[in-house]
């Protein structure tokens, strides 16, 4: 749904004050609570890490999404506080960046790991495409979305891909599938009567990733590989009421790919259907 240009709305500096001052105290605090958990163990000098061949590059779809949609949030934050339209997109579409950029900067003083350029350009781009999106329709057309299955490969190495379910929702890159859900009805004549509600949305994913190194997976006797995904979807937000609770919740789930008969392909089965993916 288009939303109004709000450049003749003045601010509402009681609304602005409220969002700068939790936003200032929620990334103090989220910089000192890094800070720790980070540097439980010895740092090291500051050093860069080339990680973008592993995990078939699910962990940049996920600095992708992240970034995305933190900035999509910080834009409409901003809208809320009646700050003008070009302003708040501009200035709410750092939001990714500026939450996402701390993590690089301590992972750079970590042994194991390091500050990781492949990540930067995906926390970019997830940003910088709400704000294009805005800047060109006033809208979110594109939506990136995210759904999570569970899978036996986490339990090959419950340290680095979770033991618990929330833990292996995010570390299991296995059961993971990053989706890109179009409006279709968007870009559409206003009298076309192709239903405003149904999305249509393509995925990505990969299985038998047990090491972040191809090599590793192969002496392990693992095949791993890409998956693609063609899928319906819902078009969360064209639900909307006057409730601002449901509005709300509305607007959350919308990151969240609804599950839905979907057709898949990778080069070591073809063409598969699922009745209902997750």
């Amino acid at each position: 749904m288009t939303q109004a240009p709000v450049d003749t709305v003045a601010v509402n500096n009681k609304r602005l004050l409220v969002l700068g001052s939790t936003f200032a105290v929620g990334y103090t605090s989220m910089l000192i609570s890094l800070n720790k958990a980070w540097y439980k163990e010895e740092r090291t000098g500051f050093h860069w890490f080339n990680d973008n061949h592993e995990w078939k590059q699910l962990d940049k779809a996920g600095h992708f999404w992240s970034a995305f949609h933190q900035s999509r949030a910080g834009i409409d934050m901003l809208r809320w506080a009646g700050v003008p339209e070009k302003k708040a997109i501009l200035y709410g579409g750092l939001t990714g960046i500026i939450l996402q950029t701390p993590i690089e900067v301590f992972d750079g003083y970590q042994e194991d790991y390091g500050a990781s350029v492949g990540d930067l350009v995906a926390n970019t781009v997830g940003s910088a495409a709400v704000v294009a999106q805005e800047l060109a329709w006033q809208d979110v057309r594109i939506m990136p979305k995210f759904s999570f299955h569970t899978t036996r490969y986490a339990e090959m190495r419950p340290n680095v891909l979770g033991s618990s379910l929330a833990e292996q929702a995010l570390k299991d890159y296995n059961g993971q599938t990053y989706w890109l859900s179009v409006d279709v009805s968007a870009f559409l004549k206003e009298e076309s009567r192709y239903p405003k509600w149904l999305n249509i949305a393509v995925g990505y994913g990969a299985q038998q990733m047990v090491y972040n190194d191809p090599e590793a997976n192969k002496a392990a006797g693992l095949d791993h590989y890409r998956q693609y995904y063609l899928s319906p979807d819902l078009n969360l937000m064209h639900f909307k009421s006057r409730s601002k609770v449901w509005n709300t919740a509305l607007y959350v789930l919308s990151i969240i790919k609804i599950p839905a008969p979907t057709l898949e392909y990778n080069r070591k089965n073809g063409l598969k259907m699922h009745a209902l993916y997750f």
